[in-house]
């Protein structure tokens, strides 16, 4: 295992460089060899955004925390996924963040999405209020699927990223759910259908036009997370290949989840370790300057990534992917098809047409269509949650 060491004369970690290995290293659908391409590597991985514990925050819900240390990580892990379907909505998967070069402007609309205070779309303090409606108290650690339920929630005020969220319940993946919930801008093309943008809910700067136009196209971009059980107390070998695929894609936004007692959000892997960004490091709120200019340093993990053994990883995990056109969904279709004929990878959920009727019927719970597979994660809810604890501060 290569381990974080902390250095207390700094309090700054360091971290062990990548292996030299022939194994190609994948991250988020992009494949790079560790001989010839190390600096575009760490620089992948630097361009992620990086979400950790912060400290001195404005309290949440006005008399609540102001730290979300030793709670905190799976929040942020939920951010840091929903961060890249972000990145690449905006700014697109080629993207990089390079240390003291002007970034454009979509790019600090994306940053201020996740800034620690109570108006950004997906702030610490939006998760954690949204979550008292699905029984968890502030400050209570979340599963895989708890954050990713929160998040698409949250999304539906985010106007100006205009994104289609599923959570694919039963380990199930049905394509005419998806369909239809992507669509559903096309549908709606009555505009006594579609409810007006209200300028009042698109806070931080956002571009107003963005959800008028983004109302006209046919394909809402999609962001489809699947939290899954791989396991019951450790991670089944027989996933793990296909695990590994999952990285491969290039609609691949990662996988939340981590090792018992912490989350963590994994990017890639190489060889039969996973390559993951830690939230468990507590650094300053960060506000923006007088000039409105947000110092966005902290947000970038600038050193090589932390690694782990994939049998390490905690059977409770909820993998995500992006298909920003209907084109992208129709390939990850295919792929996913195309990886349940390979021998040795054990498929880790099902793909279908259609919904299978031995799940609960929409009609029968006074739910509509779109919000059908949202409410039947409601009643299966976080099963997994017990297998944590909160770290020890």
């Amino acid at each position: 295992l290569f381990l974080a060491t902390l250095t207390y004369d700094t309090l700054r970690f360091e971290y062990e460089d990548f292996p030299e290995t022939k194994e190609p290293v994948w991250i988020l659908g992009r494949k790079y060899s560790v001989f010839t391409e190390k600096e575009e590597i760490l620089l992948d991985v630097t361009s992620r955004l990086w979400f950790t514990y912060r400290k001195n925050f404005p309290a949440i819900g006005g008399t609540g925390p102001t730290s979300d240390t030793g709670w905190g990580c799976m929040l942020r892990c939920g951010q840091m996924i929903f961060a890249q379907a972000l990145v690449c909505r905006h700014l697109g998967r080629d993207w990089r963040w390079i240390k003291g070069k002007r970034q454009m402007d979509n790019y600090f609309s994306v940053l201020n999405a996740f800034i620690d205070k109570k108006d950004s779309y997906y702030s610490i303090h939006q998760i954690a209020q949204m979550g008292v409606g699905e029984g968890k108290s502030i400050g209570q650690w979340y599963g895989p699927n708890t954050v990713a339920q929160v998040l698409k929630k949250l999304a539906t005020f985010d106007t100006w990223s205009s994104l289609a969220v599923h959570i694919a319940m039963d380990n199930t993946v049905v394509m005419e759910e998806i369909r239809r919930l992507c669509q559903s801008n096309f549908l709606c093309a009555g505009a006594a259908a579609c409810p007006a943008v209200e300028s009042n809910v698109l806070y931080n700067g956002y571009p107003e036009e963005a959800g008028v136009r983004d109302r006209l196209s046919l394909w809402k971009p999609l962001v489809l997370l699947i939290p899954l059980r791989l396991g019951l107390t450790e991670i089944n070998e027989a996933y793990i290949e296909t695990l590994k695929h999952c990285f491969m894609m290039p609609q691949s936004l990662g996988v939340i989840g981590g090792k018992p007692n912490s989350a963590h959000y994994f990017i890639g892997y190489v060889g039969e370790e996973l390559i993951y960004l830690d939230p468990h490091t507590t650094q300053p709120a960060v506000e923006s300057n007088d000039s409105g200019c947000l110092p966005d340093e902290s947000f970038h993990c600038q050193h090589p990534p932390c690694r782990m053994s994939i049998a390490e990883l905690d059977p409770s995990i909820a993998v995500g992917f992006f298909c920003n056109t209907e084109e992208d969904f129709n390939d990850w279709c295919q792929q996913i098809k195309k990886l349940s004929l390979v021998r040795e990878a054990l498929p880790m959920f099902e793909l279908v047409e259609r919904q299978p009727s031995h799940f609960s019927n929409p009609d029968v719970l006074n739910l509509t269509p779109d919000s059908s597979d949202a409410d039947r994660l409601e009643r299966f809810f976080d099963s997994e949650d017990e297998d944590f604890e909160i770290l020890s501060l």
